[in-house]
């Protein structure tokens, strides 16, 4: 008893030490992989660290194994991202006293930053590989990797990919599941438009600046934030406010429009300021209401491809952010692909909008795309992952995902991919209540290690 004492004791101190390092957007996770490499080699494993810089900040990857890596090798993934969410506004943390990075125990749970998303799960994963020291494995052979910018478009995974640092047949990939598997996700485009305004335009608004009355009016526009991976569960004010627009004559000048705080956000406000001005032509107003309905017409075609293992059941298509600038008005947004739906019906969408926006003399990109994925549920990694779940008592229940992970990644290169890890999503992730249960990390880590059992030894 005492044994299990000082093992849960180590497990919340050690998570208490990985909150307290900052890894969010504006931060970097070499610090956490610092900490995470001293445990491991603490513990006799073969660690490697990757650094690279991205938006001039160094980051790292982390990669541990019982064994260095031969060429040849086949390997059972263990994956966990390391970066965070950006903490917030850090007054709405009340659990941790107003400090996301110091880790509190409260009803024998863990509150913090990362602390279900996911950081705490690389632990998990490490302590689960404790058992295999020095083990000589007859089939694959286990790899535990920590890697940076799952929030800024899953960088770390890529650089992984492209220097060929793995050779994986199959994949747990760290992900805030209440331990039910993963076995399918949505994909994800971000999706940008940048609409120049016309130069009569710009002279226009200089103008009325020098005038010491104006008749412009403005309005604003509130909503309900959510995850666009949910959008659903939101209120999109920027929505809102183009259906407003859409009621306007067309010779009305926008001279500010604002909403919205990243593009894979539903936004909870929006704001606008219009001036009447007859005898400008070509107005802005008018492009951005074009493209506007080219967006509702795709949101409608997406409705028509369903699957009910998804919530949202259909594709979707979300506007998360607009600002104006002095010579072009950005819109920002994203999508949410499900996985039946083919690579041509997604790049007809895209095409769709880009038409528009080439006819509006707009600029359109997308950013950033990963694929949906799909793991059958016949699969040998999906069975022995239920058969162990079954073992511990759990529901050995699969559920799909509405926002993206690492998973689309290495699907594309045929490594079978199930996500899971302890922690619940609904008014946990994303929010300033994150926590998880310790008792849901250890049974995390019990379950790693069977399935390293079974796809290893």
């Amino acid at each position: 008893m005492n044994g299990e004492v000082t093992s849960r004791a180590q497990l919340i101190e050690t998570c208490r030490k990985l909150i307290a390092l900052d890894s969010s957007p504006t931060s970097s996770t070499v610090e956490v992989v610092n900490y995470l490499a001293e445990l491991a080699r603490a513990s006799a494993f073969d660690v490697e660290v990757m650094q690279e810089v991205q938006n001039g900040v160094t980051q790292s990857n982390i990669l541990v194994r019982t064994m260095p890596f031969s060429p040849g090798d086949n390997e059972f993934l263990l994956q966990t991202h390391l970066d965070t969410i950006d903490p917030g506004n850090f007054a709405l943390w009340k659990k941790n006293g107003f400090n996301p990075f110091d880790a509190t125990i409260d009803n024998d749970a863990i509150y913090g930053l990362g602390a279900a998303d996911v950081k705490l799960d690389f632990i998990c994963k490490l302590n689960a590989l404790k058992k295999f020291k020095k083990v000589s494995f007859a089939k694959l052979k286990p790899v535990l990797v920590g890697t940076f910018g799952e929030e800024t478009g899953m960088q770390g995974a890529l650089r992984l990919i492209r220097k060929n640092k793995l050779n994986v047949k199959f994949a747990l990939i760290g992900e805030t599941s209440d331990l039910k598997i993963i076995r399918a996700a949505k994909g994800f485009a971000v999706v940008e438009i940048r609409l120049p305004i016309a130069e009569e335009e710009k002279n226009y608004k200089v103008s009325r600046d020098t005038v010491e009355s104006t008749t412009t009016q403005t309005k604003l526009f509130s909503g309900l934030s959510a995850h666009s991976s949910t959008p659903h569960l939101g209120d999109n004010a920027i929505k809102k406010m183009f259906e407003y627009l859409q009621k306007m004559p067309d010779n009305m000048v926008l001279i500010e429009a604002d909403g919205g705080t990243r593009f894979n956000m539903i936004p909870n406000q929006a704001m606008i300021e219009l001036d009447f001005a007859s005898h400008i032509k070509n107005l802005s107003l008018v492009k951005l209401n074009k493209i506007y309905r080219v967006l509702q017409e795709i949101e409608i075609d997406m409705q028509q491809f369903e699957d009910a293992e998804f919530e949202p059941s259909h594709s979707t298509l979300s506007i998360g952010l607009i600002r104006t600038f002095e010579d072009s008005i950005l819109i920002g947004g994203s999508c949410r692909i499900l996985p039946n739906v083919t690579q041509e019906q997604y790049e007809k969408w895209m095409k769709k909008i880009q038409t528009v926006c080439e006819e509006c003399g707009a600029q359109f990109r997308i950013t950033d795309y990963k694929r949906p994925f799909r793991t059958p549920d016949s699969s040998v990694l999906v069975r022995a992952a239920q058969a162990v779940l079954e073992k511990m008592g759990l529901e050995p229940k699969c559920i799909s995902l509405a926002s993206t992970n690492e998973a689309s990644l290495f699907t594309r290169l045929n490594i079978e991919c199930i996500c899971i890890g302890a922690g619940v999503r609904e008014a946990n992730v994303h929010t300033p209540a994150e926590h998880v249960k310790i008792e849901d990390l250890e049974k995390a880590t019990y379950f790693y290690q069977q399935m390293v059992e079974r796809f290893c030894l």
